[in-house]
């Protein structure tokens, strides 16, 4: 178990640095004049040759990376130039390790950008992941069990209808109906715990989080049917059932443990996916999370701080693989990890 892990946490590293090789060719390889963007629609030639030099972007593509790489780790100084930084020391802006560049548009570091957004961004996936795993497993299980009766078909069709709602109309219905016609809640607005506690931090994220699991929780509820009874065909299954254990038993212990298996596959990605933002239902509740900063950094064309985004989303991305992976040594004993 411990030899597997440390061969997945290896292939992780090799994994993301390829990913951040590709990420960063896709960005900056290509023929747009990246220091126009980063100086602004008003500058001079020379004022856009200055900012290319002073942030290095007039270097080769692999030299940029290699910066890029050697920041990661050791941590790098911006203005790239050593002879700007000697020249304007109170320009000097030093990026500590893990430096994923430096955002001339919002005037900071990536990483202070991404510290102050990922909270919100975070607090938002976990709640959201909590109400469709939940949501999903249970209707699921239900429907499973009361299949090709009423119950089956109503939960079937209902997630039908919740999987086929985009994010952003059941997002805006919730807001219109639930917090401002009948007031139900207040208006959504995010709070961390140290400033309206705990009751105010889950009460702002009660809609987003809902509209979330909505979308998520269709595919969870029709995806753990299917599992469980195709479980319950299992020889294991039938064996259970011979041995006189209780169905409560054999649906718990044998069936669902067996179907858990694909479902934590999928929930892992879909977490670390929504780890990285949820951007459609971010900008509708107006939350400052990852989602609406790669909305921003996109049409501001900020690109070190969408290279860091992407990153952060590709490690969430790989770290979550590796963890589903240990998972199911746990899950079912089946697997055995060598």
């Amino acid at each position: 178990m411990l030899a597997y892990t440390i061969r997945r946490l290896f292939t992780g590293v090799v994994m993301l640095i390829v990913m951040s090789f590709i990420t960063f060719a896709l960005f900056f390889a290509s023929p747009v004049d990246v220091g126009r963007f980063a100086c602004g629609k008003n500058c001079t030639p020379a004022q856009i040759e200055q900012v290319n030099r002073a942030l290095g972007y007039d270097d080769s593509f692999v030299t940029q990376w290699g910066k890029f790489a050697k920041g990661v780790v050791a941590g790098r100084q911006f203005p790239d130039d050593p002879a700007l930084r000697e020249s304007a020391p109170q320009l000097v802006s030093d990026c500590p390790a893990p430096c994923l560049g430096y955002s001339t548009r919002r005037g900071d570091t990536v990483v202070n950008l991404i510290k102050d957004t990922l909270p919100v961004s975070f607090s938002l996936a976990i709640a959201a992941f909590v109400i469709w795993m939940i949501g999903g497993i249970l209707f699921g299980v239900i429907a499973a069990l009361r299949k090709g009766t009423f119950i089956d078909r109503g939960l079937v069709g209902l997630s039908l209808v919740g999987y086929a709602l985009p994010t952003f109309f059941v997002g805006l219905l919730l807001y219109k109906f639930v917090a401002i016609d009948w007031g139900w809640v207040p208006i959504p607005k995010y709070q961390t715990i140290a400033d309206g506690g705990l009751g105010g931090w889950l009460t702002g994220l009660l809609l987003p989080a809902v509209t979330l699991a909505i979308f998520f929780m269709a595919a969870y509820v029709r995806m753990t049917r299917s599992y469980v009874i195709e479980s319950f065909g299992e020889d294991y299954v039938r064996t259970a059932r011979a041995k006189g254990l209780s169905e409560r038993t054999v649906t718990f212990k044998h069936a669902l443990r067996a179907a858990l298996t694909p479902i934590v596959t999928m929930a892992g990605l879909d977490l670390a996916g929504l780890l990285g933002g949820a951007i459609i239902t971010e900008q509708v509740f107006n939350y400052p999370g990852l989602g609406k900063l790669a909305v921003l950094a996109n049409s501001d064309y900020d690109l070190p701080t969408l290279v860091g985004i992407v990153l952060l989303l590709a490690a969430f991305v790989i770290l979550a693989n590796i963890v589903v992976d240990l998972l199911y040594a746990v899950i079912d004993p089946r697997v055995r990890l060598d």
